[in-house]
């Protein structure tokens, strides 16, 4: 995990976490060592060493750091329409673009095994952001009335999950369907799942 930053020390941390991206996206993670980290940064090994311990804590760190880029570019763009309408055309535009997210696709092709942890056992920092999104959004919902009024916790994990296999698992099933009939379908079980009774 990142240590808090010191003013002017966020840029430190962001040339870490570029030069880590374009390591991982050159070589894969396997292959990333904090000393090639540190060389293409500019930056000691040292001072890598200090923000974080291994390549695991980097990673960690910049898939995070790229997952809320995604759910920030994905932000409602103040088009009128209802909190469930919003939340369903963001959550359908942030699996399209992770669907397509450069690092994704090379951790998912070359090193499958570092999102495992993420799928199987535990909830990265990116992940506790999305469902923070989600659970804030199906609030807004329930006070406009265009959601369910159900627990906004469960609702948003139900949501949360079934995203991340439209992200993840689209490419064993998708065939010769085109990508954008799954964009509809999941938008259109989102919004089913999520309309009031």
């Amino acid at each position: 995990m990142v240590e808090v930053s010191q003013p002017g020390e966020r840029g430190v941390d962001d040339a870490v976490l570029d030069a880590a991206r374009d390591c991982v996206l050159a070589y894969g993670v396997r292959r990333t060592t904090l000393t090639d980290v540190a060389r293409r940064a500019g930056v000691s090994r040292m001072t890598v060493y200090r923000r974080w311990p291994d390549v695991q804590s980097l990673i960690g760190d910049l898939m995070s750091r790229e997952w809320h880029q995604v759910l920030m570019e994905a932000a409602d763009d103040g088009r009128a329409g209802s909190a469930r309408s919003r939340l369903v055309s963001r959550v359908v535009a942030v699996a399209r673009v992770l669907r397509s997210h450069p690092l994704l696709c090379k951790i998912r092709d070359v090193d499958p095994e570092v999102l495992l942890p993420y799928l199987l056992d535990r909830r990265g920092n990116g992940q506790d952001e999305m469902l923070r999104f989600l659970v804030a959004a199906l609030v807004d919902g329930h006070e406009d009335g265009s959601v369910r009024a159900d627990d906004a916790e469960v609702l948003a994990r139900m949501v949360y999950l079934t995203t991340q296999s439209f992200v993840l698992s689209l490419r064993t099933v998708a065939d010769d369907v085109p990508v954008a009939e799954f964009d509809r379908e999941l938008a259109r079980l989102v919004d089913g799942y999520l309309r009031p009774d």
